[in-house]
């Protein structure tokens, strides 16, 4: 049996390059479906052990799950780490080539890693991804009608009308959207929509976006799902140094609808706000205060999704 071998892909536009093997030279395949079907003919010639290719805003997307659904294990990355990892094996310029190179030596480093699982993740189901596509159209609506409603506050008489218009066809649109996603919820995760919504803070947008955008929920620890939100507080030490810790990375639009939530849940969610108000009390800052908030609604959360329990003030006081 063929010793089992590393993929690294860079993903483009319309195409995009693989690295087939440590050795070997990259390939050029079109990022389509004649391109991916090319590209899965080529592998199976191989015993592949890990695929390992960046997120690129979408464009990996379909590649990703076509390489999962034929039985590959695939491994999607952020790309600022592809380029640190890059840069530190000295790969100082920047080609298609070359990134699918340093992918595929990266592919080899998360292969041989102890925690070699926590890499690599089930994507998101078809309905999933459906459900992401509405949360994200909502959200652009949204800052439209916001950009239009800021210029109406500083526009001429004359153009007044046509803004005024505008805003009230992206509100359709929006109502329109909030519709369709909550017929989605409702088809396809209607157990954990009831989950979630049994919590005082949390309302439909912010059940939409964590249904949407984090399908691992329930099913990490609490370091790892604050991780992975951007609420856990890193160390920056070093010798004597001792810095002050600092949240870093994450889901971006996860924490943006999970900091609205806090924000309510300190007014009305028992739970949140004894937290809240006690770290105040104790002398923090009230950004500290309300990140913590976020940290310990999440891990809430999250627990509450994995063991299947509802909201209880009572298990989560003090």
């Amino acid at each position: 049996m063929p010793e089992p071998i590393l993929v690294g892909i860079d993903i483009a536009k319309s195409t995009f390059d693989a690295a087939i093997g440590l050795g070997g030279n990259s390939e050029t395949f079109a990022n389509d479906e004649a391109g991916h079907a090319a590209f899965t003919v080529k592998l199976a010639v191989h015993s592949i052990d890990l695929i390992v290719m960046e997120a690129t805003g979408g464009l990996e997307r379909n590649l990703a799950c076509t390489l999962q659904a034929d039985g590959f294990t695939v491994a999607v990355v952020n790309p600022r780490q592809v380029r640190d990892f890059a840069k530190a094996m000295g790969y100082l310029a920047k080609t298609d080539r070359i990134d699918a190179k340093a992918l595929a030596e990266l592919a080899q480093v998360l292969a041989r890693h102890l925690e070699r699982d926590r890499f690599i993740k089930v994507l998101p189901t078809p309905e999933q991804y459906a459900l992401q596509a509405l949360v994200a159209r909502r959200r652009q609506l949204v800052a439209l009608r916001v950009a239009e409603q800021q210029r109406l506050s500083v526009s001429h008489a004359v153009a007044r009308k046509s803004i005024e218009a505008l805003i009230e066809a992206i509100r359709t649109q929006i109502a329109e959207v909030e519709a369709e996603l909550a017929k989605h919820i409702g088809t396809h995760h209607a157990d954990l929509e009831d989950l979630l919504a049994s919590t005082r803070g949390i309302g439909p947008t912010t059940v939409a976006t964590l249904i949407a955008e984090v399908p691992e929920l329930g099913r990490l620890s609490r370091r790892e799902i604050s991780a992975l939100i951007g609420v856990a507080p890193f160390n920056r030490d070093s010798g004597q140094m001792r810095g002050k810790r600092t949240i870093f990375g994450g889901r971006a639009q996860v924490r943006r609808a999970l900091y609205m939530a806090v924000l309510v849940a300190i007014r009305f969610n028992p739970v949140i706000k004894e937290f809240y108000n006690r770290l105040v009390a104790a002398g923090k800052p009230k950004k500290v205060a309300i990140v913590a908030s976020m940290r310990k609604f999440i891990t809430i959360l999250n627990a509450m999704v994995r063991t299947g329990t509802s909201w209880d003030d009572s298990l989560h006081s003090a």
